[in-house]
């Protein structure tokens, strides 16, 4: 009998892969919602082992940031992509070299 995978362990088997991370947070980018920009960075993250394996201060750099997503007083961060997107440019995330 086949072990199915589950769609959360695909996910994360595909987001090791940094052109589909790139991708996949590109397209949460597009959506607007600051709590599913959180959770793609946490499946991202946990592609990558998990935040356990940041350094300290990506650490400290991503905590600060899904705090700001997650408080809804806070999300300023969307504000830049508003008026990109009123000035007709996007965010755009991809692979470093």
């Amino acid at each position: 009998m086949s072990r199915s995978t589950s769609y959360h362990e695909k996910l994360i088997q595909d987001l090791k892969n940094p052109l589909e991370a790139a991708a996949y947070i590109e397209v949460v980018l597009e959506e607007g919602d600051p709590r599913m920009l959180s959770k793609a960075l946490q499946n991202v993250i946990e592609s990558h082992g998990g935040v356990d394996q940041l350094s300290t201060q990506v650490k400290e750099l991503y905590n600060e940031l899904d705090q700001m997503l997650l408080d809804k007083g806070k999300i300023e961060f969307y504000s830049l992509h508003s008026l990109l997107d009123a000035l007709g440019l996007h965010l755009a995330v991809t692979v470093k070299s």
